[in-house]
């Protein structure tokens, strides 16, 4: 098992792929080869059903992927309701179903919430929020996971009927906004080396300006806490003497001035 998985690598890096590429469109928009040499249909959709946008066109980077595939996530199809795509099998065997996002208009989470449902009876995905997941103009991938055999589709522990050798994945509107989905591909055989989108390094709810561990200065002991400077002394206090000798030289003060004057009569 390992040697044929170093096997598989090396074939990868000599740019032989491992995997078939069963079906792959750019929702809302047109056909676009990848930089994995996957060909990308128009979407097959355009003029039947639902909205196509390339509103994404307006931020220039997406993270997480090469300047010439942002393509992929900057094109989409939404629809008010439900909508979804037919796909193509090629017989049992292993499948993984890699569905691309990226939140292009909204700034913040709960705005746009939907599932995603494969051959009618699987909750592939629920609740997505996609802002939620990874924040505004960034990359994000679904990988679906499943086998066919013998005409039945097996996610998990569940099953389902597969008829005329297809597939249905659907978008299903939830309580927020509509359903959408950027673009897909449909994979079949060494699914341990398809293509991944890098390690999002950066955490879309961080806040960088602020501080990481906040102490507060009640929280600090008197031997911890570090001084501005020296202790300043009280320049109100006095000791008694002092109090006691104060009428003398308010008198000595008021008594050369006097004498002075005298003196010029």
């Amino acid at each position: 098992m390992q040697t044929l998985q170093v096997f598989s690598l090396l074939l990868t890096i000599a740019g032989v792929r491992c995997y078939d590429v069963i079906y792959a469109i750019n929702s809302g928009g047109d056909s676009h080869v990848d930089r994995h040499g996957i060909t990308y249909e128009r979407d097959p959709l355009m003029g039947k059903i639902g909205t196509a946008s390339d509103y994404g066109k307006n931020i220039h980077m997406i993270a997480r992927v090469a300047d010439a595939d942002k393509i992929l996530y900057q094109t989409e199809r939404y629809h008010t309701s439900n909508f979804g795509y037919d796909i193509p099998l090629a017989g049992d065997g292993e499948y993984v179903l890699v569905l691309k996002f990226s939140e292009v208009y909204f700034n913040a989470a709960n705005m746009k919430v939907f599932d995603v449902v494969l051959n009618g009876e699987h909750t592939v995905v629920s609740d997505l929020d996609i802002f939620q997941q990874v924040g505004r103009g960034t990359a994000h991938d679904e990988h679906i996971y499943f086998s066919v055999s013998r005409d039945r589709l097996y996610f998990k522990e569940d099953e389902s009927e597969i008829r005329d050798n297809r597939i249905r994945v659907e978008f299903i509107k939830g309580y927020r906004d509509n359903p959408k989905i950027n673009a897909l591909v449909l994979l079949k055989g060494d699914l341990e080396n398809i293509p991944q989108l890098p390690r999002q390094m950066v955490d879309p709810d961080q806040d960088f300006f602020a501080d990481p561990d906040p102490v507060k200065p009640s929280s600090l002991d008197s031997s911890s806490r570090v001084r501005s400077g020296p202790p300043q002394p009280n320049p109100y206090f006095m000791d008694d003497s002092s109090m006691m000798l104060l009428p003398i030289f308010i008198a000595i003060g008021a008594f050369f001035p006097l004498l002075f004057c005298l003196c010029k009569l």
